[in-house]
C-alpha cells in the first residue's frame, strides 16, 4: 500500500506540472487571480484525493473529452458564483457521499477542484470552500433530480448572472445534447 501510495505521489507530481503548463497555455491572456488567503490545508494531499477519488471519471487534469461527463478544467469555477451553485456542488452526491469523511480534507479536495482544475473559471473575490460548508451542505445530497438538468439550471444562472461564456451550459467543449447516447 505504501508504495502505490508513493507512486500515486509521484504521479501526481508529474501531472501537476503538466496541468500547471496546460492551464498557463489555456490562459495566457488572463492574469491569474490573486488570492488573499490560502485555499487548501495540504494541497498535495487535495491532489491525491482527487485522483483517487474523481479522476477515474473527470480525467486527472480534468478533462473529460471524450466521455460524456462535465469537464472540469477551465470551467468548474463558474459554479461559485452563486450561493444555490455554490451548495450544488458539494451536494453532488459522489461529493456528499464521499468515502473522505473528514470535511476538512474534502473542502480541501473541492478547492482543489475549483481553484486549480478551474483555474480563471473562478469569478474574483471567491472565498474557499470551508470545514463548516462542507459538512451542512453534504447533509443534503442530490438524489431526486437529475444531475444534467441540475447542472444545466445552475451553468445557466452563472451566463446570465455571472458572464460565464455560453458553452459552459454544455457538458464539455464541443458537447451536442442532440447527438448525445
Amino acid at each position: 500500500m505504501k508504495i502505490a501510495r508513493l507512486s500515486l505521489l509521484a504521479a501526481t507530481a508529474l501531472l501537476s506540472a503538466s496541468l500547471a503548463t496546460r492551464l498557463s497555455a489555456a490562459h495566457d491572456a488572463a492574469p491569474a487571480p490573486a488570492m488573499a488567503q490560502p485555499v487548501m490545508e495540504d494541497p498535495n494531499q487535495a491532489r491525491v484525493d482527487y485522483i483517487e477519488n474523481c479522476g477515474g471519471c473527470h480525467g486527472v487534469n480534468g478533462s473529460t473529452v471524450p466521455a460524456q461527463l462535465p469537464e472540469l478544467l477551465g470551467r468548474v469555477g463558474w459554479f461559485m458564483c452563486t450561493p444555490d451553485s455554490r451548495a450544488y456542488l458539494l451536494r453532488l452526491p459522489n461529493v456528499a457521499h464521499s468515502r473522505i469523511r473528514d470535511n476538512a480534507e474534502l473542502a480541501d479536495l473541492m478547492n482543489y477542484v475549483v481553484f486549480v482544475l478551474g483555474g480563471h473559471s473562478v469569478p474574483a473575490g471567491t472565498r474557499p470552500f470551508t470545514v463548516d460548508e462542507v459538512g451542512r451542505e453534504r447533509q443534503h445530497a442530490l438524489s431526486n433530480a437529475s444531475l444534467t438538468a441540475e447542472r444545466l439550471r445552475h451553468a445557466t444562472t452563472a451566463v446570465k448572472q455571472c458572464h460565464a461564456p455560453q458553452d459552459i451550459t454544455l457538458l464539455y467543449p464541443g458537447y451536442n445534447p442532440a447527438t448525445a447516447h
